[in-house]
């Protein structure tokens, strides 16, 4: 019922909200901090870790690792783990009561069919939370929502909540802001410019870098050079979103292609999930490009240029700094006018906020778009030696920015400064 007002008090002061945004992202980079391993308990710290899908459980499993290796070091009982999440997260040694991941995987995304199991979800969640042995901190991992309506409940038993992957509300409907502040005792940035806006919402936030660059720590960086020849399109990991954007996506590509006819065309996929749906939309479109199923890096390191769909992908292609052109392709008329009128930031792919600038040109549109001036674009990324200069500058600026690798571990030593108070001899039995 408040959302209409929301939107209204939103509209009238956008201008506001976007100028303080680009402040932030304009402003000081602070680096990724993280405080010292508090004294712990002789007992086993009760940790209570939840993801809603499969990039937030290998965040979760990697936070859940973190957590071991710094109680282990610290000659600390192992901890106690229960938590919602899959079966990566349960090889982890967590006691899993609920997997929406596989939910998730399998597209059962309807609200109404959805709501049996998310109302059973909600109720084994807070049978944990309320039983004896009920959690020191409970540590919901992306998917706010999810996480805030647990966080709520988490908070009426006194338990405190630190959220690992704060959420976007900076940059569409941020009044969303409010509720947030009352479920959440520490939020964790991944991006640099986060936690002014969160501390300035009255938020306690700390920025704790990018979980994606614990993996990519170990990836060699080719780099873009003169002898990469590939195109490589990038259409998503889900059906629906490759659905969307590659049939679209591969029409933009074959005006190139016809261009530049030695330019090998590539469609990447990390697994063959969808090979044969992939494989279909390459054949209609003529058999110009060919699909790559798995071995992403020693793909990516090889291209010269990529047309991607917008996403944490971009990090990867920042990482081998290869020039791309940036989509968000919507299907109704509405998301369209809430692009224009209540996203707060001026750029949605991350790279750009990063870097502060368009170093990536990025294009959100329905139906067919701006073809003509996409696929000039692309041309330009591809061809231009000038502006594929300028556009490297502006990727190692923007993964100056993004800072080092390590964000696992400095989150787990978040979790545990927070969940210090309840640890303190007496303090837990006090709050039961």
């Amino acid at each position: 019922m408040l959302l209409p007002l929301r939107v209204s008090e939103y509209l009238l002061g956008g201008d506001a909200a976007r100028d303080e945004l680009a402040a932030d992202l304009a402003g000081f980079v602070p680096a990724p901090t993280a405080p010292e391993v508090p004294r712990l308990p002789e007992r086993p710290i009760r940790i209570f870790i939840s993801c809603a899908e499969a990039s937030g459980e290998i965040h979760a499993g990697s936070l859940a690792g973190a957590l071991r290796k710094l109680i282990a070091a610290a000659r600390a009982p192992a901890p106690e783990f229960v938590g919602i999440g899959g079966a990566r997260l349960a090889e982890q040694g967590v006691r899993v009561i609920g997997d929406p991941v596989a939910r998730a995987a399998m597209g059962f995304d309807g609200v109404v069919s959805g709501l049996p199991f998310y109302a059973r979800l909600l109720e084994d969640t807070a049978r944990v939370f309320r039983s004896p042995e009920r959690p020191d901190v409970f540590v919901p991992v992306d998917s706010p929502a999810l996480h805030v309506p647990l966080a709520h409940t988490a908070q009426r038993y006194g338990i405190p909540v630190v959220h690992f992957i704060a959420p976007q509300y900076w940059a569409w409907a941020p009044w969303r802001v409010h509720g947030y502040r009352r479920a959440i005792d520490r939020a964790l940035a991944i991006l640099p410019f986060e936690p002014a806006w969160f501390e300035r919402h009255g938020i306690p936030c700390a920025y704790v870098g990018h979980p994606l660059l614990d993996a990519l720590a170990d990836v060699p960086v080719h780099g873009s050079d003169g002898t990469a020849r590939s195109l490589v399109i990038l259409p998503g990991s889900r059906a629906n979103v490759i659905e969307r954007n590659l049939p679209w996506m591969l029409r933009v590509a074959q005006r190139l292609h016809a261009a530049l006819p030695d330019a090998p065309v590539i469609v990447l996929q990390d697994d063959d999930k969808h090979e044969q749906h992939i494989a279909g939309h390459l054949r209609a479109a003529g058999g110009f490009a060919r699909l790559a199923l798995g071995d992403l890096h020693g793909h990516l390191g090889r291209a010269r240029a990529a047309l991607s769909v917008s996403g944490t992908i971009l990090l990867d292609l920042m990482h081998h700094r290869i020039p791309a052109v940036v989509v968000y392709r919507v299907e109704r008329r509405g998301e369209m006018w809430m692009y224009r009128h209540l996203m707060s930031a001026p750029y949605f792919a991350s790279v750009n906020l990063l870097a502060g600038e368009e170093v990536l040109p990025e294009f959100c549109f329905r139906g067919e778009g701006p073809i003509e001036e996409i696929g000039r674009a692309l041309f330009r990324c591809y061809n231009d030696t000038g502006w594929r200069a300028r556009c490297r500058t502006g990727l190692d600026q923007a993964a100056k920015r993004l800072g080092p690798p390590g964000a696992a571990d400095r989150a787990a030593r978040h979790v545990l400064a927070v969940a210090a108070p309840r640890l303190a001899p007496g303090a837990a039995e006090a709050g039961r």
